[in-house]
C-alpha cells in the first residue's frame, strides 16, 4: 500500500497497550456520572478506533465481548450494546483502508454517521423492548464523540510514532 504524502511511518502497537486502553475506557465507561443522555461512550470511540487501525487485533468479537460487559453494568436489555458495538466494528472494519487515507478531521466526519447509527440501534433496541424516549439529547453524543476523535487519534498513536533505534543525536 503507498502511503500518502507526509504521514509518518508508526511502529507496531503493542497488544498489552491495545488491551489496556480498552479495559480504561470501559473504566471511564463504569464510572457512575449519571445518567445523561449525551454522554459520550469513549468505549464507543475507543473500539472504532481500533478497529481502524489494527483491524486483525481487535475484531468484531471484541466488541461483542464489550457490548455484553456493557449490558450487564447498566442493566440493560441483553444485547443492547452488544448489538450497536458489534455493528459498529463492523462498519468500522469494512471502511479502514478509506479511512486511514484521509487527515484527522475528514476521519472524524465520515465517523459521525457510525456513531449515530449506533445510537439509533441501541435507541431501537430500547424502545421495542417498552422503554421510554430518553430525549432529544441522545442525538447530542455522537457528535461529541465524533469531536473526540482527534484527540483520541493523537494520544493512541504517540506511542507508536517514538523512533525505533533511540540515539544521542535522536532522543525521540
Amino acid at each position: 500500500m503507498i502511503m500518502p504524502r507526509g504521514d509518518q511511518l508508526l511502529l507496531p502497537a503493542n497488544p498489552f497497550f491495545i488491551a489496556l486502553t480498552l479495559l480504561l475506557a470501559f473504566a471511564v465507561n463504569l464510572l457512575p456520572l449519571g445518567r445523561m443522555p449525551a454522554m459520550p461512550d469513549l468505549l464507543a470511540v475507543a473500539l472504532v478506533f481500533w478497529n481502524v487501525h489494527q483491524p486483525r487485533r481487535v475484531g468484531v468479537g471484541v466488541a461483542f465481548l464489550f457490548g455484553l460487559m456493557m449490558d450487564v453494568h447498566q442493566g440493560a436489555l441483553l444485547g443492547q450494546h452488544a448489538l450497536a458495538y458489534t455493528m459498529l466494528s463492523y462498519v468500522a472494519i469494512t471502511i479502514h483502508r478509506r479511512l486511514l487515507w484521509f487527515g484527522v478531521v475528514e476521519q472524524a466526519l465520515q465517523i459521525v454517521p457510525v456513531f449515530y447509527a449506533a445510537k439509533g440501534v441501541m435507541l431501537a433496541v430500547r424502545m421495542l423492548a417498552g422503554d421510554m424516549f430518553p430525549g432529544w439529547w441522545i442525538l447530542l453524543a455522537p457528535a461529541l464523540e465524533a469531536l473526540l476523535w482527534p484527540l483520541v487519534t493523537l494520544a493512541l498513536l504517540a506511542p507508536q510514532r517514538r523512533a525505533p533505534d533511540p540515539d544521542q543525536n535522536r532522543p525521540l
